[in-house]
């Protein structure tokens, strides 16, 4: 195999990696998966829970509802519903079929179980472990940097796996290195579309049914309808509205899945809705469309890849990013284009902070996804922020490296007093 083969396959891989369903945001949702597969180990429901998480777990559960629990927010319900409700092997969908007997359960356990909340003392942003006991038995189980990686299993002091805590999608963590703006536009334009048809059409069919959920009814502040009543009525206000919509109705607990980007389905929306309403305006064809949601998911992807999880950053801004890249490609544009509409927009939004899931998610990607479209139509007219303005420097690689740099290093000391400030209000 050949150095293009090795490269197309492992962009097909991080595709498949990816874009994964989940229901709710992931944060609580990975709680209940933590806590679904420790009963399951157990083989009991538990007499006592002891949860220890890293402080960006609290920032991201606080205040998002968590789905099928009757509007409820916070750790203790994301762990109940977890342990009396969630299907393990349903990963990221962990609490996807719950009817209303087991919605009683899960409430009347939650009311009567000793279930106790710990910060942990650990050097990463997410962490969760999970202790689970019954009698003389007990689980402890824990999940390390990304919303699915078990890293530790011990039942009973027998350790059933013990591996070291490790970056997200540890297999292609190294593959996502490969990824560069002018690969992935090379990748976009030569992928045989059957390869990606599944991963996209379905990105394109969740999406788009939650973004409709989130206008036709009312989720949190409805940003969504808000931009539609008061903007004009063109695509970049539609673009932006459906995918704010997405996002107010998965932030207050719409059952409906998404299909998740870089571990957030907040970004996984960004990334895709601005492009899929973009396509439909141009009348392009489905091909079209696909190699350009290639485009965006890869490009957002390869820019939160720098900056790593639950930062003080906020990752919508890499989607909307990555979304006008994709809206350039879906109006014929190539590398150049491309490269200085993400060189445009991340001088634009690149200081947007992360604090914690929740209802202002929705307009925070309304705002980058105007950035997203605004750096793209300033190069469309041949308009760009010059290397040495802020952050931009001589090239999209360069200026995608400081971005990085700012939201993995720089913003540490910005996420402990986001964390402080959300701690002294609890």
């Amino acid at each position: 195999m050949d150095q293009a083969d090795v490269r197309y396959q492992a962009f097909l891989r991080i595709l498949r990696e990816e874009l994964v369903p989940a229901m709710g945001c992931t944060e609580p949702i990975a709680l209940a998966y933590a806590a679904a597969k420790a009963r399951e180990v157990l083989g009991a429901i538990p007499a006592k829970v002891v949860v220890e998480v890293s402080s960006n777990i609290i920032k991201n559960v606080k205040s998002v509802i968590v789905p099928n629990t009757g509007g409820l927010k916070g750790i203790e319900p994301a762990i109940a519903f977890g342990i009396i409700a969630g299907r393990a092997e349903n990963e990221l969908e962990v609490i996807s079929q719950v009817d209303e007997a087991l919605r009683r359960r899960a409430l009347e356990y939650l009311a009567s179980a000793d279930i106790r909340v710990r910060l942990a003392d650990t050097p990463h942003n997410f962490d969760i472990i999970v202790t689970v006991y019954n009698a003389q038995e007990y689980v402890k189980l824990r999940i390390t940097d990304y919303h699915t990686n078990i890293t530790l299993l011990e039942k009973n002091g027998e350790i059933i796996l013990d591996s070291a805590p490790k970056n997200q999608a540890a297999d292609g963590a190294d593959e996502r290195h490969l990824l560069t703006i002018e690969e992935i536009i090379e990748f976009a334009d030569s992928v045989a579309i059957n390869d990606v048809r599944a991963i996209l059409a379905r990105q394109i069919r969740y999406n788009s049914a939650i973004a409709w959920e989130g206008i036709k009814h009312s989720y949190g502040a409805n940003v969504g309808t808000v931009l539609l009543k008061t903007y004009p009525n063109d695509v970049s206000t539609r673009a932006k509205a459906l995918a704010a919509a997405a996002s107010d109705a998965r932030m207050s607990g719409c059952e409906l899945p998404v299909i998740i980007n870089s571990g957030s389905g907040n970004q996984g929306i960004a990334a895709s809705i601005p492009v899929i309403v973009y396509a439909q305006e141009l009348a392009v064809d489905e091909e079209k469309l696909y190699r350009a949601l290639v485009v965006s998911n890869l490009a957002t992807i390869h820019q939160k890849s720098r900056i790593g999880s639950l930062s003080a950053f906020c990752g919508a801004v890499c989607a909307g990013c990555g979304s006008g890249a994709g809206i350039a490609y879906l109006h014929g544009y190539g590398y150049p284009e491309i490269a200085q509409t993400l060189i445009n927009a991340i001088a634009m939004v690149s200081g947007i902070i992360c604090d914690g899931a929740k209802p202002s998610c929705a307009a925070k990607i309304a705002a980058s996804v105007e950035a997203g479209i605004l750096g793209f139509r300033m190069a469309q007219e041949g308009q760009r922020f010059q290397p040495g303005d802020g952050i931009v420097a001589d090239g999209v690689e360069k200026t995608i490296a400081n971005m990085g740099q700012v939201g993995r290093i720089g913003m540490r000391e910005t996420d402990k007093e986001i964390i402080n400030i959300m701690l002294n209000q609890c």
